[in-house]
C-alpha cells in the first residue's frame, strides 16, 4: 500500500539515498531541503509519515517535529529522526518533541524499510 513519505535533510546525498530506498516500495515520496520547507510542504500537502534530520539549516528537526505536532492534521502522524545524533540528552528532546522514534545515520535501506513498515502498520 503507497503511502506519502515527506523526507527532510539538507544533505542531497542522504535525500536521494533515502527516497531511492522509500520509492523502491512503491511509496511516493516529497523531500524538502529544511525544516522551514517541511513545514511549508506540510500545511500544502498531508504526509502519512514524515522522517527527518536533526541538524539543518533555518529549522532544526526538533523545531519541525513541534511545528508539526501543533498541526490538528500532523498530531499522530509517525515522525523519525535520521541523524547522526544519538545522544540520549538529543534523544530525549526529540521525544518530548513529539518524535516517534530514532535512527542514526549512516542508515541500514533495509532497517529503514522494516522501521517504515512498521510504524505505518
Amino acid at each position: 500500500m503507497s503511502k506519502s513519505i515527506l523526507v527532510v535533510d539538507d544533505s542531497p546525498s542522504i535525500r536521494q539515498m533515502v527516497e531511492v530506498t522509500l520509492k523502491s516500495t512503491s511509496h511516493r515520496v516529497t523531500t524538502a531541503k529544511d525544516g522551514q520547507e517541511a513545514l511549508d510542504a506540510s500545511k500544502m500537502q498531508q504526509f502519512d509519515f514524515v522522517l527527518t534530520d536533526q541538524n539543518m539549516p533555518r529549522m532544526d528537526g526538533i523545531t519541525l517535529i513541534k511545528s508539526l505536532r501543533a498541526l490538528p492534521n500532523y498530531r499522530s502522524v509517525p515522525i523519525i529522526v535520521l541523524t547522526t545524533e544519538a545522544g540520549d540528552a538529543m534523544k530525549s528532546q526529540g521525544r518530548t518533541a513529539g518524535a516517534t522514534g530514532w535512527m542514526v545515520k549512516p542508515f541500514d535501506p533495509s532497517k529503514l524499510l522494516q522501521v517504515v513498515a512498521k510504524v505505518l502498520g
